[in-house]
């Protein structure tokens, strides 16, 4: 009697949505028993779901949605605040809604909150990650990007060669009759890449392999093919830490498929010697580095862990303070908690007892895995950064050169060597430019439309070539433009801290081939965290940000 075919199963789906509008009779229609007979199978509750179920859904579906800023601009709202009014007719949503409100913050999820706007300042800080796409909006137009003249065009690739320093006025009157400043753009696109393969993607490496199958890889078989890639790449890599040691080559990074490094001159980010960081990371390699007697050290996991320190100790003053709990509570405290070190492996007691045969001892390896548990758990994720300071950066050199893990052993990335990116020229380096184009459309504001003018660079956009732009914009642009910017989420753990605070080392890099004002951004301690700036916007020649 309970069977039913597809037609009535239909039928009963086409009722479901006007039962849903009620909460309340749902949850009523839920708690109340089933009826007997041969009618009762309409209504009979899925005896595998909670009843707890339907309630919480008609509690998540009644929060009312953020309300879009007064100013009626969809721009000036976040991107997950702007959707369609109420009363635009337009089906909203509800499950999606309450999937966004529901999900944990997860440290991968790329719909991270935005923190709230900075104070206006003269210089936004420094940010270390990748950038895969920016997106340029201004009131004024960007025809002055566009178009540009073969002298121009050679004109900026000499000056980024030659690392001549371009000074713009604070405010160009006729932006698109400014070779200047049309030169300094394309010096601005310009970056150096390793190895050179028009019909790959080289950068992201990290999830690239969906892109990269059904790519041309004539290497991937090819054993001997393989040796010569890697001869090739071992010479370039090695050209690129001899210009940073020798403060010509301010930093560059390696992507690989599994990880990215970041290598940093002296000076930058507030150390007074080289490093490299290195993210994201397993025990695996931590472990590898390790026995190649590699110091290094965590300091996302380390700040971590001092936070937490911290707040437990400031929330158990506060209960002893207040007395919470009475005795028990200060009693409880003073009781050491359990540690993971009390596991030496010693299984003396059981000897003891007599029953050291008849128990099963575990291994030496599941013990060290107990008491690295917490390093396990940060695999793969930002608090996993690791960070090699001084001579320890040659021994990491050497260590990439000849690990495994490096390069990928299947899949479409087989055999083919890690990306390497740098802002100067160096050996086995093919010049790379930023791919750049304008867009122009209207808006809805409020009282009817206004014309928007956007700019799109698409590439790695390196840090000096993000400040580099803006340095360009400001004065086209008349000191007001906004930019949304994609970070690749594996580098925005590169903006954690590569020294102890202290003051600003100031270290003689006039030769890097970076402009001075760019220089002294970067040399800055970064302030970031493992967060990255997603919403950068200069009014009135100050900048504010969101990361």
């Amino acid at each position: 009697p309970g069977f039913k075919k597809p037609p009535a199963l239909l039928r009963l789906k086409r009722k479901r949505p006007g039962r849903r509008s009620d909460p309340a009779a749902t949850a009523e229609a839920a708690a109340a028993p089933a009826p007997r007979g041969p009618s009762a199978a309409a209504r009979r509750r899925n005896p595998f779901s909670s009843l707890d179920n339907a309630p919480q859904r008609a509690a998540a579906a009644r929060q009312p949605p953020a309300a879009a800023p007064a100013g009626g601009d969809p721009a000036a709202a976040p991107f997950w605040q702007v959707g369609p009014s109420p009363g635009s007719g337009v089906p909203s949503s509800e499950p999606s809604a309450i999937a966004l409100s529901s999900q944990p913050s997860d440290l991968h999820s790329p719909l991270a909150v935005p923190e709230v706007p900075s104070s206006p300042r003269q210089e936004f800080p420094a940010d270390w990650s990748i950038k895969t796409r920016i997106l340029f909006m201004s009131s004024q137009p960007f025809s002055w990007a566009e178009h540009l003249k073969a002298q121009e065009e050679a004109q900026g690739f000499a000056q980024h060669c030659r690392a001549t320093e371009t000074t713009l006025p604070q405010s160009v009157q006729e932006p698109r009759l400014c070779t200047e400043l049309r030169c300094a753009f394309q010096q601005s696109l310009v970056y150096w890449l390793h190895p050179s393969l028009p019909w790959l993607p080289l950068f992201p490496r990290i999830g690239a392999d969906r892109r990269i199958a059904g790519k041309a890889c004539p290497w991937a078989q090819d054993e001997a093919l393989q040796q010569v890639l890697m001869s090739d790449w071992s010479v370039s890599f090695t050209s690129l830490y001899n210009l940073l040691r020798a403060r010509l080559c301010p930093y560059f990074y390696v992507c690989s498929a599994q990880f990215s490094v970041l290598f940093r001159a002296a000076g930058l980010a507030g150390s007074d010697v080289p490093t490299a960081a290195i993210a994201p990371t397993t025990r695996g390699l931590r472990e590898a580095m390790r026995s190649e007697g590699i110091e290094f050290s965590l300091p996302l996991l380390e700040e971590s862990r001092t936070r937490k320190q911290k707040n437990s100790e400031e929330s158990l003053e506060t209960e002893t303070t207040d007395g919470l709990g009475g005795g028990s509570s200060v009693e409880d405290a003073g009781e050491p908690a359990p540690s993971d070190d009390d596991d030496d492996g010693s299984f003396s007691w059981l000897e003891e007892m007599g029953v050291q045969d008849e128990v099963k001892k575990p291994d030496t390896i599941s013990i060290q895995l107990r008491k690295e548990k917490h390093e396990v758990q940060v695999d793969h994720r930002p608090e996993s950064l690791v960070l090699v300071r001084g001579s320890n950066t040659f021994t990491l050199l050497n260590f990439l050169i000849s690990c495994r893990s490096l390069v990928a052993a299947a899949g479409p990335q087989a055999g083919l060597p890690p990306t390497l990116l740098s802002p100067v020229a160096f050996r086995g380096g093919t010049m790379q430019t930023l791919k750049a184009r304008t867009i122009s459309g209207r808006a809805r504001v409020q009282g009817g439309f206004e014309d928007v003018f956007s700019l799109e660079v698409l590439g790695p956009v390196l840090p000096h070539a993000l400040h580099a732009l803006t340095l360009v914009l400001g004065p086209a642009q008349r000191g007001a433009f906004r930019a949304l910017l994609s970070p690749h989420e594996p580098s925005a753990a590169f903006n954690a801290r590569a020294a102890p605070a202290q003051e600003a080392v100031h270290h003689d890099l006039p030769a890097c081939g970076l402009h001075p004002k760019t220089l002294d951004q970067l040399s800055q301690c970064p302030t970031l965290g493992k967060s990255s700036i997603r919403l950068l916007e200069m009014k009135d020649y100050a900048y504010t940000w969101k990361a």
